[in-house]
């Protein structure tokens, strides 16, 4: 029978936690001073060895409170699966991967694998072969490799749902069903989840044993995040996004329509008004969804216009606005997107366009927020214009990645060496399996873009080229 769980205040130390001196250490050097409410409340739990269904948002430090608990259950000699982490999309699955690393440099050799589908099976399948300690992947690869026999479950001791409420939108439930059979039935099993429907009641009372529940109450700090409302009729609708961007001019925006078809008609509308934008739906696929996210998150993109369903497990750091084009029909669900605004010392808006028909849908959010909306005319956002608003980067693609060993650090030397440019000019480098994409200042995009393709890489004569032309 575990230890009853201790408690732990939120921004009370890592110390007080039963981890090994060496981990307390890194933490220390990673720059983890204090835990955060998630961590506070999960850590202690999931430490003494109890299932735990977790109420946490994307931002709120869940994936180091999970990582510590299954990093102290490993026993490293040991070559073999000990410990795997569920996640909705390859995004959310590579952000795991790099966190869980981080924190596992207190111990040598650890081994962590990314398992997602759109990337081929076959060096998943040697990579496994070699043997691993912990795997992070997508319900449906994981599912392929347990079908060949390329993944062995049987020393699992920890399951960790991350975002499941996100998997069950996907349709994962069969998968995740089918997974969690073929692990060990003594072990421990963690579920973090933003939301709570019914298939996470349904997940938990089969898949975890006595679970204790940790629910926090919203994490984002509302006072950081405006929100305003603008009536609108249907025909004004879209044309009401491209006022708001005019009037707010935020850097980055994310704008949330309820159906797909809606997400084409604005990406058309946003388009013709002379703005960057890009669109994320169900049908693109891995590498095309891939591209439209690294240019989003590296600020070469003015606005994304996505679904609900495909902008799960989105987490960009620097976010100016959100603008909710639809009013979600799901309260929970407009707290959950109005939220990836307004993170760490920033600011953020929150903006959303209804239509009379929407009413009783924004009467609901009040309900959820305890207090009424603010409204604002949208007469009062028509008086200026200005220039369409222009990203502060552009992104190069090189045709080149992993696979011929290229690592950000040779991009970037590439650039501040022979090209002559500053490192402040230069933006995130994103390295794939078969090509790199690097965010530079737009003044020096096309000039980056010729020094590039006329130099070399690694002593190799490359490929470039820019996304949106």
């Amino acid at each position: 029978m575990p230890a009853p769980a201790p408690n732990a205040e939120a921004g009370a130390p890592f110390s007080q936690l039963p981890l090994s001196p060496a981990m307390l250490a890194n933490l220390t050097q990673l720059g983890y001073h204090q835990m955060t409410p998630i961590q506070a409340a999960s850590l202690p739990i999931a430490l003494a060895g109890q299932d735990l269904i977790a109420q946490a948002k994307t931002g709120s430090g869940k994936t180091a409170a999970f990582s510590l608990a299954l990093l102290s259950r490993l026993d490293v000699p040991r070559f073999a699966v000990q410990a795997m982490v569920l996640c909705p999309t390859r995004e959310l699955a590579d952000q795991v991967t790099q966190e869980i690393r981080r924190l596992a440099r207190a111990e040598e050799n650890i081994k962590v694998l990314t398992l997602c589908g759109g990337t081929p099976m076959r060096p998943q399948t040697a990579s496994l072969e070699h043997g691993a300690h912990i795997v992070v992947g997508t319900p449906g690869r994981i599912m392929d490799h347990l079908e060949r026999g390329s993944l062995a479950l049987d020393a699992l001791n920890t399951l960790v749902l991350d975002e499941a409420d996100r998997m069950l939108d996907m349709g994962f439930y069969d998968d995740i069903a089918v997974v969690a059979r073929q692990c060990p039935a003594e072990r421990l099993t963690l579920l973090f989840s933003a939301t709570y429907p019914d298939g996470i009641r349904k997940l938990s009372q089969q898949f975890l044993r006595n679970p204790k529940d940790v629910k926090l109450e919203e994490q984002h700090d509302a006072s950081k995040i405006r929100q305003r409302f603008y009536e609108v009729t249907e025909t004004q609708r879209l044309h009401a996004v491209g006022l708001l961007l005019n009037h707010y001019r935020p850097v980055s925006t994310l704008a949330f329509c309820n159906t797909k078809q809606q997400c084409r008609d604005l990406l058309d509308v946003l388009r013709a008004e002379g703005v960057h934008a890009l669109a994320l739906h169900g049908e693109l696929d891995q590498r095309e969804r891939d591209q439209v996210l690294i240019q989003f998150a590296n600020r070469s993109c003015s606005v994304l216009v996505a679904t609900d369903v495909a902008a799960r497990g989105l987490d960009i750091a620097q976010l100016e606005a959100v603008i909710n084009v639809d009013v979600t029909p799901d309260p929970e669900v407009h707290v959950h997107r109005i939220g990836r605004t307004g993170r760490a010392d920033q600011d953020g808006w929150a903006l959303t366009l209804a239509s009379m028909d929407e009413m009783g849908r924004v009467g609901a959010i009040e309900q959820a927020l305890g207090r009424d909306v603010e409204w604002e005319p949208l007469a009062q956002l028509q008086a200026e214009r200005h220039e369409p608003l222009l990203p502060p980067m552009e992104t190069l693609q090189i045709l080149g990645g992993r696979k011929e060993k290229i690592r950000p650090g040779d991009v970037l030397g590439a650039l501040t060496g022979d090209a002559g440019f500053s490192a402040a000019q230069i933006g995130k480098i994103n390295v794939t399996d078969f090509s790199t994409y690097v965010a530079v200042e737009r003044s020096i995009a096309r000039d980056a873009l010729r020094k590039l393709n006329a130099g070399k890489l690694k002593g190799k004569k490359v490929k470039v080229r820019l996304m949106d032309e």
